[in-house]
């Protein structure tokens, strides 16, 4: 996890970049779209749903949007945008989400709620405890590498079962079952900074130290890292608070 794109992955990914997207754009073909289309039903109106607005250009726009839609989960002002069968018809041809997220499995941090979102708007990873490997870390890359997407959350959460496992394992020196074990080994860099800190609540800063240094590593990535420096694209680390509801920014928040 200290270098996000190693030169095997690097080769990998540039490689085989045109052949991924192809098949991932698959997934919103116009061939497919055209066959939407036939059982669509007759007059079906081709254009976005009255809850949608523009797609945001910029990564503060994107960022004011999510931030925005987190406020109402909170507040419980709940828009739930882009959720009815306009939308679904808009973006069965294609999609152009404005966000990509990187999340925890956990069933209580379920992004596209947490932030008022709704169809066609975020490319949504979750692994356990976010944790990334190649396929996850092409997948990132997969919005803004190939349609622009301004924006990269990697949203760490409260009580994170996946890196207390972790914690505790490496603490005792003991290993998980089966491929459990994959997710601590990739959270290991982030365990030695904890244990360096001495912190309270070690676990709880585990979760924090990994989120950002995962951004980190994503905003350096060989393919990310130049759209960053032209102000094409922010990833920002957060964190949920299962408790609040709340999303903390921790670091990489793009200025307007």
């Amino acid at each position: 996890m200290r270098s996000a794109v190693p030169p095997q992955r690097r080769a990998i990914l540039t490689g085989g970049l045109a052949a991924t997207a192809a098949l991932l754009t698959g997934c919103s073909s116009k061939s497919d779209g055209a066959e939407t289309q036939k059982t669509a039903p007759a007059g079906a109106a081709k254009t976005p749903s009255p809850s949608a607005g523009p797609r945001p250009d910029s990564p503060w726009a994107a960022f004011a949007r999510l931030m925005d839609g987190n406020k109402r989960w909170v507040d419980g002002t709940l828009q739930h945008p882009d959720r009815d069968p306009r939308r679904r018809e808009f973006v069965a041809e294609e999609q152009n989400p404005f966000g990509v997220i990187l999340s925890c499995i956990d069933s209580r941090v379920p992004p596209e709620l947490l932030f008022d979102t709704g169809l066609g708007d975020l490319f949504v990873m979750r692994t356990g405890g976010q944790v990334v490997g190649p396929v996850v870390t092409g997948s990132v890359e997969y919005g803004p590498m190939t349609s622009g997407t301004p924006l990269i959350v990697v949203l760490g959460h409260q009580r994170c079962g996946a890196v207390k496992a972790a914690y505790e394992a490496m603490r005792d020196g003991k290993e998980l079952p089966g491929n459990l074990q994959a997710i601590a080994d990739a959270l290991r860099p982030a365990y030695e900074e904890t244990v360096k800190e001495k912190a309270k609540d070690p676990v709880d800063a585990m979760i924090r130290i990994h989120v950002k240094q995962t951004s980190a590593e994503l905003r350096a990535n060989q393919d990310l890292g130049p759209l960053v420096k032209k102000g094409d694209l922010a990833v920002v680390s957060a964190y949920y608070s299962l408790d609040t509801g709340q999303v903390e920014v921790l670091t990489g928040a793009p200025s307007a």
